[in-house]
């Protein structure tokens, strides 16, 4: 009896309905009821044989990189590699899913999938009739609070296009840069699942009913537009980005330009000094030359700055 219990530990199944209603192993192989499994990668083997369903795994959870599904000769099977949104760049959570005639077996080891079902169970009325309700709510679920990260990107661009305005630059770069890589990741991330939910919705291998395929729909529209929103996004920081080489490159200008002016400035300065320091014996300067170098100069530097600050240059 330990045993059972232990081999059980953390597997959740529900059945499919209005409401999901918690249930057990035992109750749905004898009744065949449709329902949705959430089970551990340790279990997964062991649920997938009492339900009869053959499905070549072919990675671990821990190998999954991509949003995808594929046909097999019983079922879909398919694998959610999701960003986490306060660390986009980092780990995912990373989740397998198959879907027979009956039943919905989500593989996952680090309770992201159970957190989503007990929110579906708490927030939606219609939880899962069918099982493309059911896939309708889940997938929609975990996409549910990606506007509010994208528009929390949109603040901190238009707060880094607030300070290039301003002249304050020295740090944009720095900032901007991790932005860039997060929504080039979640662009990436929203068209495979945005692929993904289009496979399902083409129905090849007529998993579905047709009339229920409307919520594939649905769902991809919503990848859609948050990938639409991110491509903008892209763009805006794109822009924020020229907008801060423009002020680089003129302030680098501004830098060069003053260069110049100093070198120029003392290119005749220093010519006088070449010419004074050969010290030829013939030159009649030579004995009280010091202070006429020195009043020489001098006028040279004035005459220079005069015609700088009427240019403008200075």
């Amino acid at each position: 009896m330990q045993d059972n219990r232990e081999s059980g530990k953390g597997k959740m199944i529900y059945t499919l309905g209005s409401q999901l209603v918690e249930t057990d192993m035992d109750t749905v192989l004898q009744t065949g009821t449709s329902a949705v499994l959430v089970v551990s990668e340790n279990q997964s083997k062991r649920v997938l044989s009492d339900l009869s369903v053959n499905v070549e795994l072919d990675r671990s959870l821990s190998d999954i990189c991509f949003c995808k599904v594929e046909s097999q000769q019983d079922c879909l099977y398919g694998t959610l590699a999701i960003p986490r949104l306060l660390d986009v760049l980092g780990s995912r959570f990373r989740v397998a899913f198959i879907i027979t005639g009956n039943y919905i077996v989500l593989i996952d080891d680090s309770g992201f999938a159970q957190r989503l079902v007990n929110r579906i169970r708490m927030k939606r009325v219609h939880q899962g009739d069918t099982r493309e309700r059911f896939l309708y709510n889940f997938i929609t679920e975990f996409i549910s609070r990606d506007s509010v990260l994208l528009e929390q990107y949109e603040h901190e661009l238009m707060e880094l296009e607030d300070e290039t305005a301003k002249g304050d630059i020295d740090n944009i770069q720095n900032r901007l840069q991790p932005i860039r890589k997060q929504l080039l990741t979640l662009r990436s991330y929203y068209d495979q699942l945005m692929d993904m939910i289009r496979e399902l919705e083409e129905n090849e291998d007529r998993y579905f009913a047709r009339k229920q395929l409307k919520y594939f729909g649905t769902a991809a529209d919503r990848a859609e537009r948050l990938k639409d929103r991110t491509s903008y996004l892209l763009e805006y920081a794109q822009q924020v980005r020229d907008a801060w080489q423009s002020l680089a490159d003129a302030r680098q200008n501004d830098n060069m330009r003053f260069l110049t002016v100093i070198s120029t400035i003392f290119f005749p300065l220093t010519l006088i000094t070449g010419w004074y320091g050969m010290n030829f014996e013939n030159m009649p300067e030579l004995a009280n030359g010091y202070p006429v170098v020195i009043l020489v100069s001098l006028v040279v530097l004035v005459i220079c700055l005069l015609i700088f600050k009427k240019r403008n240059i200075l």
